[in-house]
This record gives C-alpha cells, sequence and structure tokens, in this order.
C-alpha cells in the first residue's frame, strides 16, 4: 500500500471489535486487512481462523452464534464473488449474524485491471442479497460505522457489509 493509506485506523478497528465483545475473526490473508489481523491473533480474547476461502467464513461465523460467541468475517473485496451461494443460502436460511469487513481494490488509484469489474459488483451484488452495505472512506469514519453495523447485526441478527475504500487504505502500488 502507498503512502495515502491512512495510518492507526487497525488498531481503532481493533477496539471497536473489543469493545463490541467479538471473539472470532475469519479471514483470508489480505494486505489490505494485514494490521488488523495482527492484532486480532496477537489478542488471547479473540480467535483469529484463517480461511482457504471467504465463503468458509459463513459456516465459521454461523457456528460461533450458534456457540454464543460473535464474530466478524475480513475478505477482499475479489472475495465476495466467492461467497455468493452461501450468501444467498446460508445466511438468509439461517438468520444469524454475519458482518463482513471488506477491503476495496479496483478503485482509486488501482493498477490491476483484474479488479475492477468485481470492484463495481460488490455493492449491488450485497445489497441484492439482502446485505445492509456501507462504506468507510475516511479514517475518522471508521469506529463509528463499524460500531453500528456490529450493533445492527447483533440485535437483528442479519447480516451486514462495510467496505473500507481504497481512499481509506491506500492504492497497492506495482514496482
Amino acid at each position: 500500500m502507498n503512502s495515502a493509506a491512512t495510518p492507526g485506523w487497525p488498531s481503532r478497528l481493533h477496539a471497536v471489535l473489543r469493545a463490541q465483545a467479538v471473539r472470532q475473526v475469519g479471514y483470508v490473508p489480505d494486505a489490505g486487512h494485514r494490521q488488523l489481523i495482527e492484532l486480532c491473533r496477537a489478542d488471547p480474547d479473540m480467535h483469529a481462523v484463517p480461511l482457504t476461502t471467504e465463503e468458509e467464513g459463513m459456516g465459521l461465523l454461523g457456528g460461533a452464534w450458534l456457540g454464543g460467541q460473535r464474530g466478524v468475517l475480513l475478505m477482499q473485496s475479489s472475495g465476495v464473488g466467492n461467497c455468493v451461494n452461501a450468501l444467498a443460502s446460508l445466511t438468509q436460511a439461517c438468520r444469524f449474524p454475519l458482518v463482513m469487513l471488506v477491503t476495496m481494490r479496483g478503485e482509486w488509484g488501482e493498477g490491476n485491471p483484474w479488479q475492477l469489474p468485481m470492484a463495481r459488483a460488490v455493492t449491488p451484488v450485497l445489497e441484492t442479497l439482502g446485505l445492509r452495505v456501507v462504506r468507510v472512506d475516511h479514517a475518522e469514519e471508521i469506529e463509528d460505522t463499524v460500531a453500528a453495523m456490529l450493533a445492527m447485526a447483533y440485535t437483528t441478527e442479519s447480516a451486514a457489509a462495510v467496505l473500507l475504500g481504497q481512499r481509506l487504505l491506500g492504492a497497492k502500488v506495482f514496482q
């Protein structure tokens, strides 16, 4: 990521997860979530679970909820397409809270043309599947936005996605 990325937001986001009693964090390794993943892995109160595919996170978080724990799923925007069937069926039929924190690619300053199509599809796909979708493009929005979406999902047993925009993350630099 380049210097346009805003420092400090991963630790503030981790504090929000702790305050909301998140105990399970499923993730597919991602440069945009790198610092947050490291914080969650180091946190003795959180169980950070590396996934081989994003849709595994649906089962992980459904099971966590049945076991009395809250969780979140960390992924990159290109992984949203891998979750369509699980989102369309599992979360709707089983009605458990699902919060996805999605780092966006294919937007501001993107240098990889393969990321562009999915970036355009993320919001309409998630909304079509019944998720509440909000964006964070500026670091000062992250705590309130994520806390509100976690609270909403957990109290209404619904699904939500917070899109972390490339203006927040910074564009990936290819050399």
